[in-house]
Formats: structure tokens, C-alpha cells, sequence
């Protein structure tokens, strides 16, 4: 087989962040060839979105699909576990306070890769190729992806929404900066006899983050940070005694806890590109940020990432994947991407420190977040959309003036 196809937009991968980034691309008018296989319906994690998240999930015809399946995300509640000389105060974020009846949804991917899948496959502006790429080339106007199947794309722009191994990210001579760490998510789901009241907990332990997440009804899904041989113990638990460590460690906050069937193990990692475009080759999701499981940033980021390539190709519609263009995508995501990757990873080590110091600047940390309203509302803001703390904070002055 040997045949050439032109397409304006390619997007490799077809997890969430290429799905989504395919039907964005398509929503604004391009054509577009997405190359990927069939998503996966069996993953058993969940993805908090945020609402700036979901609103870009309803303009594209997804949200109500999978509404009915999410837990809305009413209260954020921080909760030290540790049982170290210095501890934090409890910290408690609440929609309500900023104006918001909710700060997102959690949704199981079981339900959201399908979801997006269908609309793909229904929008006549994709064609979806449901191969792999095997070599890329890169040149002056085009990339070039050549399949598994022996055909040939050339396009614009490529969209690398490839993973955290990322291929096309390798084509493109950007280089990065990787990290491993000692430590593994033990991902689940969960019931219990308490109501969870849409409240979401992220314990700090030595180990890292224990974050409960509420879903539909008296269930929760979990992401259980600890060491990878720690992760494989509790994995090979029976029901009953899994049950109890997670209500031991989440206090019986809960109530009597049963855990589900289908748990999976992710060693974590962080990988940092060097930068974020380049060679026809635009990064978004895990090809352009990988960190640990905290804050509920990852795929909020992505969908970001993919946000701000469609704006930017917009106004490159006659080339998108122009070096202009490019470069003002990599302008414009490298603050955002750098400040979440990097207060990410500083909240983990301080975790994971016997350091004193570093145990004294956390609870300090959040100890002020919890005293004082405003910084805890500023912070709530900036967590939803970049910029608009400080767009409150700056309007809250105007107003101070004016009096």
C-alpha cells in the first residue's frame, strides 16, 4: 500500500487529551485525521475536571453523555496524615466560597473515553485512522506520519497527544527532563456507608497523597500514593483487609469502607520538555507534562494545552504549523505548565522530606491558606482559571479605591 493523504491538522493518540484535541480542531473548522486505536473503555480510574474543563466538554457535545455517570466536587478538604513532630492544620476549600456551585466533576473514564470516542466517530470533519504511526519525517511545510498500515499523512500541524513516551515529541528533536520516583498509585474504587456530601479528601502521608474523590452515591474512587513494593502488597490483599487499611487511613470519615474489584498500579514519574512546540510538532497532555497525582491538574492541564493550540491556529488558519505559530503556542502554555509541574512536584518532596525545614515551610504553608480567607479564595480561583484570582484580587482593589 502506498498512498498519500493531506490533512491540515494530524493528532497522534487517542486517549482523552487526542480525542478531545481531534473534535476541537474539527468544532473550528479544520480537517483533521486523528491516528490512534480504539479508546478504552476498561480503564477503571476516574478524571476530576474543573468547570473551565467541562465547559469546553459541553461546547463539544460530550458533557451530557457522561453527566450522568460523575459526582459533582463541592468541597475540597486538605487533611495532614502524617504523623510527623510538625503537622498542618486542616485545610477546607468550598465552591460556595468563590461564587460556585461546584468546582467540577469527577467523571470515570470508563464512561468519558467512550463518550468521546462516539462523538469522534460521528463528526464528519474527522477521519479517524485506527493504526499507529511507525516513522514520522519532518520537513519545511509538512510532518509526515507514516502508519502501520503502509500509508502515508502529511499535514500542517501535528498535534502530539502521544503520551509520556511521545514519539512524535522525539521526532521533533525536543528534549526533556525526566524523573523517576520512589513511589506508586494504587488506584480504586470504593463504597462506604457514609453520605461523602460531594466532599473530596487528599490526606497527606510520608508517602504521598491518599486522595478520595466522590462518585455517584455512596462510592469514591481512590488514589493511594506509597512506596511501588508497598503499592503491590496492598494490591494483593483480599477485599476485607483492603477495605480496612483504607478506612483506618481515612479516619472513618466514611464510615465502613468495601472496596470494588479492578485495582491497577501506576509507578509515577515527572517528565519536563525542554519545550513545547517545535517542527511541526505542537506537545499537549502527558507529551507535554508528566507529575504526580496532586491537585487534580493532570488532564485539566491538558485540555488547556489543547485550548490555547486551537486559539493560536485559528490565527494561523493559512499555516498552523508555522514556526510563528508554534513559537507563540510554547510562549504562551510554558508559565502555566512550569508553575503547576513545578508546585506540584515541591508539595510531593516536601511529602516525602524527614528535613525539618521542609516540614515547618508546608505547615506554614497551609496553615496560612487555611487562616485566611482571601488567599484560600485567590488560590481556589487560580486552580480553576489561571488568571483569574488575580483578576479578582485586582478588582476587589479597584473597588477599595473607589471607596
Amino acid at each position: 500500500m502506498d498512498h498519500r493523504e493531506t490533512a491540515r491538522i494530524l493528532v497522534a493518540g487517542s486517549g482523552p487529551a487526542g480525542l478531545i484535541a481531534a473534535l476541537g480542531f474539527a468544532d473550528a473548522g479544520f480537517s483533521v485525521t486523528l491516528v490512534g486505536p480504539e479508546a478504552n473503555g476498561q480503564d477503571g480510574r476516574t478524571t476530576a475536571l474543573m468547570n473551565p474543563a467541562l465547559d469546553i466538554l459541553e461546547r463539544l457535545g460530550v458533557l451530557d453523555k457522561v453527566r450522568p455517570q460523575a459526582a459533582p466536587l463541592k468541597v475540597m478538604r486538605i487533611v495532614d496524615a502524617t504523623s510527623r513532630l510538625i503537622r498542618s492544620p486542616v485545610v477546607i476549600f468550598r465552591a460556595s466560597d468563590i461564587g460556585e456551585e461546584q468546582f467540577g466533576l469527577n467523571l470515570p473514564n470508563s464512561a468519558l473515553n467512550p463518550a468521546l470516542a462516539g462523538v469522534v466517530t460521528a463528526h464528519s470533519g474527522i477521519e479517524w485512522r485506527k493504526s499507529m504511526v511507525e516513522t514520522w519525517r519532518l520537513d519545511a511545510d509538512h510532518a509526515h506520519a507514516v502508519l502501520s498500515d503502509g500509508s502515508e499523512i502529511a499535514a500542517s500541524l501535528a498535534v502530539a497527544a502521544d503520551g509520556r513516551l511521545s514519539p512524535a515529541r522525539e521526532a521533533a528533536g525536543i528534549s526533556t527532563s525526566a524523573r523517576s520516583y520512589p513511589q506508586a498509585a494504587l488506584v480504586l474504587n470504593f463504597g462506604h456507608r457514609s453520605d461523602h456530601a460531594f466532599t473530596s479528601t487528599e490526606f497527606h502521608t510520608e508517602t504521598g497523597p491518599f486522595t478520595q474523590v466522590p462518585l455517584p452515591g455512596n462510592r469514591s474512587s481512590l488514589v493511594w500514593v506509597v512506596e511501588p513494593e508497598t503499592a503491590k502488597e496492598l494490591a494483593a490483599l483480599d477485599d476485607a483487609t483492603l477495605s480496612k487499611r483504607v478506612e483506618q487511613l481515612m479516619q472513618s470519615m466514611l464510615g465502613r469502607v468495601s472496596v470494588e474489584a479492578g485495582r491497577q498500579i501506576y509507578p509515577l514519574s515527572g517528565v519536563t520538555p525542554r519545550c513545547f512546540a517545535r517542527n511541526r510538532v505542537a506537545l499537549v497532555g502527558e507529551a507535554a507534562h508528566v507529575f504526580p497525582p496532586i491537585g487534580a491538574q493532570g488532564l485539566n492541564l491538558g485540555i488547556r494545552d489543547i485550548d490555547d493550540l486551537i486559539g493560536i491556529s485559528c490565527e494561523n488558519r493559512e499555516d498552523p504549523g508555522a514556526a510563528k505559530a508554534l513559537a507563540a503556542y510554547d510562549f504562551r502554555r510554558r508559565p502555566d505548565i512550569l508553575a503547576r509541574s513545578s508546585a506540584v512536584n515541591l508539595l510531593n518532596k516536601s511529602l516525602l522530606s524527614d528535613m525539618l525545614p521542609a516540614q515547618m515551610a508546608r505547615s506554614a504553608g497551609l496553615g496560612v491558606l487555611g487562616g485566611f480567607a482571601p488567599l484560600r479564595a485567590f488560590f481556589m480561583r487560580e486552580g480553576m482559571r489561571p488568571g483569574s484570582g488575580f483578576a479578582a484580587l485586582a478588582g476587589g482593589l479597584r473597588k477599595q479605591v473607589r471607596r
